[in-house]
């Protein structure tokens, strides 16, 4: 019986979580033929000894690629499209776990049309709460200072949630979104080769910003599916390799690489000034009250280096 199914996760160092990520898909196994694909990114933990030995104790089959070097996420998941060819693909992190039924849940949210290219879960954290995993892309200078100024509290809340989505949104219902979380999604193979897969400039973060608007702008259409629902551990690779400081700098450096590499200048420009404006108010009041906020001082400084780049930039 044919593959219908290929469920990839890209691994990096987290030998635990991933362990049990590939025991709560057996535990809760889709309705259809599948496999999992893991590509380890040159894990240095022993991530995928626990799969060697006695194989027949999976009740499907495993295959493993293995790394030499951390390609990133982008460029891992790329390489297990090329590997399978199964209709559907399942996109997860190796800190999930699936719940029982939330795989044909996706299953049947995408194939409920044609045109659907991708559909996402809800997520929740590891104590149960919402995670947020719908957000507006690409992102833009009323946005940000709306959200970011706390203006809208001036919005009534379902208008709020319904324009701003991201935690002003319950994800609560089945809709078209703009952008889905890459740490959950199941995808289309017909969209991929149209498409293609992850833009592997990107080696961590802004890398499902930029496929999720690859994929509308091709026609094609986000859905996101709450009676499916996948636990999130989050997080957990990055912690090993920075700080939050760090990991801060980061996903700013990604997010700035996204808007320069798809964006018109002039949205770049503003909202790189948005966000410029945002962070040095914010900065000023913590001043005001003698709170320390690094973060916050780095905003400020990557805005304002983003905003000059910008604006130099013919």
């Amino acid at each position: 019986m044919s593959t219908e199914l290929s469920i990839v996760i890209v691994n990096w160092n987290s030998h635990e979580l991933l362990r049990r990520s590939v025991q709560s898909i057996i535990d809760n196994p889709p309705s259809i033929p599948w496999e999992i694909l893991i590509v380890d990114n040159a894990s240095a933990d022993g991530s995928t000894d626990w799969l060697k030995g006695d194989s027949s104790r999976f009740d499907c089959q495993i295959r493993l690629l293995k790394n030499s070097e951390n390609l990133g996420f982008g460029r891992a998941n790329n390489q297990a499209f090329e590997l399978s060819r199964s209709p559907l693909v399942l996109l997860l992190n190796p800190d999930t776990e699936v719940t029982p039924g939330a795989i044909d849940s996706l299953v049947v949210t995408l194939n409920s049309s044609p045109t659907v290219g991708a559909c996402g879960p809800k997520i929740l954290n590891s104590d149960g709460s919402l995670q947020i995993s719908v957000w507006r892309n690409p992102p833009s200078a009323w946005e940000i200072l709306l959200s970011q100024l706390k203006l809208y509290r001036l919005l009534p809340r379902k208008l709020r949630g319904e324009l701003l989505l991201g935690g002003h949104w319950s994800h609560d219902r089945k809709m078209r979104v703009p952008m889905l979380s890459g740490a959950a999604m199941l995808v289309r193979r017909k969209m991929i080769d149209q498409v293609g897969g992850f833009d592997e400039r990107f080696h961590m973060y802004g890398e499902d910003n930029e496929w999720c608007m690859r994929i509308r702008r091709a026609g094609w259409h986000l859905l996101f599916e709450p009676n499916a629902v996948i636990v999130h551990h989050g997080g957990k690779s990055s912690l090993q390799r920075w700080t939050d400081l760090q990991k801060r700098r980061v996903q700013l450096e990604a997010s700035f690489f996204f808007q320069k590499s798809f964006l018109a200048r002039w949205q770049v420009i503003t909202n790189q000034l948005a966000s410029f404006v945002v962070a040095s108010l914010q900065h000023s009041w913590r001043r005001l009250r003698r709170v320390h906020a690094p973060e916050v001082e780095l905003a400020r400084d990557l805005h304002w280096k983003h905003l000059k780049q910008s604006l130099w930039d013919k």
